[in-house]
């Protein structure tokens, strides 16, 4: 549980720089990075939701 929870803060944090880049400074490539970003962080909160309903 906690790895995946140090995997979930990781993405998150990416999420959150390429998130920033693109908005202050129009950068389409960290638009891209942010947005596939969100897609491995919503399966890794369906997988935390799941993980922590099981213990």
């Amino acid at each position: 549980m906690k790895e995946l929870i140090e995997k979930i803060n990781a993405r998150f944090e990416a999420f959150k720089t390429d998130a920033q880049l693109l908005s202050e400074k129009g950068n389409k490539a960290a638009g891209t990075r942010a947005r596939k970003s969100s897609r491995v962080l919503e399966k890794l909160l369906k997988e935390f939701r799941n993980t922590s309903m099981e213990n």
